[in-house]
């Protein structure tokens, strides 16, 4: 059901596809690489969440605020980015943009969400059970996560770093357009039902303030600042869950560089993260006629 209505389901076989022009597929990884060739092979155009195509040099890997112009090169398949890149990357446009960035520094807080509803639903659970002294047993996690915290999303690679940080730093990188950006980064499962947090720390190329880095993520769209301390009214999962917006606060002077700047960043990983990013993606393809039966 959907609104009220029926819709009906089809299994996903080359025979099902047909006259469809854009498709927005989420999926494992796998069935990506098998099964979207089949809608392009149909003249169709797909809009991929899956990690499968995003480092590939013929489909563009898009956050629409920051390299909208990149649909245009793409040859049947658009990636959609890794959940945590995505708030990255939102913010660090508009820095990179103005002022040039010569290294990143950032700690990912992952929800429980972003790895499936299986695993938010653990959580909830585990913390019922936790706090009624009853035993939790995990699943969906290597470790249990109520009132815990886990360093480790993803394989861990032979540098040491997780294939999650991994695909953050080529992600950011091929979005942002620099292969060489120096970025250092750690992904952590915190027990948090949905949405992300980061701590990110730049070092700039050029000077740049505090104040300056706010205007201009006032400026930018798809961020909300959320920045008075003395009034508490910062970023916290609780309020940003539901919303498309990356939220952003706690922006600072960060003494350590020359030039630095520090903030923390909030973003609903299922929204943004995920299916709005997708959608704005396509309504992108559609305003551009940039699939095949465009009105």
């Amino acid at each position: 059901m959907f609104r009220g209505q029926a819709v009906p389901v089809e299994p996903l076989v080359p025979d099902r596809i047909h006259d469809i022009d854009l498709a927005i597929a989420s999926t494992p990884d796998e069935v990506a690489v098998e099964c979207a060739p089949w809608f392009v092979e149909q003249g169709g155009v797909v809009v991929d969440e899956s990690a499968a195509h995003r480092m590939r040099d013929d489909v563009p890997l898009v956050v629409p605020e920051i390299n909208a112009d990149a649909v245009a090169g793409h040859s049947g398949i658009i990636a959609s980015p890794n959940c945590s890149t995505t708030q990255l990357v939102l913010c660090l446009g508009p820095i990179q943009r103005e002022f040039g960035i010569r290294r990143v520094v950032v700690t990912t807080c992952q929800s429980a969400s972003g790895a499936g509803d299986a695993a938010r639903q653990e959580l909830l659970t585990g913390t019922r059970e936790l706090l009624s002294g009853q035993p939790h047993q995990n699943k969906q996690f290597e470790h249990p996560l109520p009132m815990n915290l886990w360093p480790k999303i993803g394989r861990i690679l032979e540098n040491g770093s997780t294939s999650e940080e991994h695909k953050m730093v080529l992600e950011s990188r091929k979005i942002l357009g620099d292969d060489n950006l120096r970025m250092a980064v750690t992904c952590v499962r915190v027990p948090v039902e949905n949405c992300h947090s980061e701590a990110v720390f730049v070092e700039t190329e050029q000077p740049v303030a505090p104040q300056q880095v706010s205007e201009l993520f006032r400026e930018s769209p798809g961020i909300t600042v959320l920045d008075d301390p003395a009034a508490l009214r910062l970023p916290a999962p609780i309020q940003c869950s539901g919303h498309d917006d990356v939220f952003v606060g706690r922006i600072r002077r960060d003494d350590s560089v020359e030039h630095g700047v520090a903030f923390w960043c909030v973003s609903d990983n299922l929204r943004k993260g995920a299916a709005t990013n997708a959608a704005q993606i396509a309504e992108l393809l559609v305003e551009n006629r940039l699939v095949e039966n465009s009105r």
